[in-house]
């Protein structure tokens, strides 16, 4: 299939500029989880500022998330914004820990891939992506990460219509990034690459914890496609000239210009 070919294509692009992004930035599976579940609707800085308030506050297991009062919890993640949100989540995801798994994330992680993203689905604010993100950076399992910089890259290269669904996306990834595809690519260990602004130069525990070949393309395109998204396909601006992908590109992405406010006359 084309579609299969281009991902293909784009991902060895990108890792030959790049190289390995070290995704997730987490010490522990736990942290990986808070991480994912604070990240919604925010960015990334905001998210560490939360990570490190309950990092000082010898918050960041599941005993800190279970036994600190609702109050006390909502103003440690507060950067995260949404927070009495987020508080409620992290709090139902440790409940359903406890309740199904005796507050073992080894055994909630042995469930097959399947089974588990059914269960986490069901969680109150726990929608695909982060479902996702959790199965694949704290638990190592084999499934992609469809984020907002997925969708926007492969609209604006004209690859997915508006209209795809994430699990149309994620099957897209999943069907072209084969294991027979990952252990080629990442063999090849790309030398000399340069990193995107602001990636992780360095390892975390999770990032580097064994895992498929399979597994770790995921990772890995999903980490490089942040980077394009941060960097070179912007919500505002685009700089194809400068993005490793604008080769794929018939003609830069022209954005629409914003229309102007029509002045009101006294």
């Amino acid at each position: 299939m084309p579609l299969d070919s281009d991902l293909r294509d784009y991902f060895s692009t990108l890792y030959r500029a790049w190289g390995r992004q070290h995704w997730w930035p987490a010490e522990s599976p736990f942290e990986g989880i808070v991480g994912a579940i604070l990240t919604q609707n925010t960015a990334w800085t905001n998210v560490e500022l939360a990570l490190a308030n309950l990092r000082h506050a010898a918050k960041l297991t599941m005993e800190g998330i279970r036994e600190t009062p609702v109050s006390e919890l909502e103003q440690l993640i507060r950067p995260a914004g949404f927070f009495r949100q987020k508080t409620a989540r992290l709090k139902t995801f440790v409940a359903y820990v406890d309740e199904f798994y005796a507050g073992s994330l080894p055994k909630m992680f042995a469930r097959p891939t399947a089974e588990l993203r059914a269960e986490l689905l069901e969680l109150n604010g726990i929608g695909p992506e982060t479902a996702d993100s959790i199965i694949l950076y704290a638990g190592q399992h084999e499934v992609f990460v469809v984020d907002a910089y997925t969708r926007r890259i492969l609209e604006r290269h004209r690859l997915i219509k508006p209209t795809a669904g994430y699990e149309d996306i994620r099957a897209a990834f999943e069907r072209a990034l084969t294991p027979e595809f990952a252990e080629n690519i990442l063999s090849e260990a790309p030398k000399n690459h340069e990193k995107p602004p602001g990636a992780h130069h360095s390892p975390s525990a999770m990032s580097a914890t064994p895992r498929s070949a399979r597994a770790q393309i995921f990772n890995e395109m999903h980490g490089l496609i942040v980077g394009v998204g941060k960097n070179f396909c912007q919500a505002r601006q685009v700089h194809c000239d400068r993005c490793p992908l604008g080769k794929f590109l018939e003609r830069p992405v022209v954005l629409p210009k914003k229309p102007r406010k029509r002045s009101i006359s006294a």
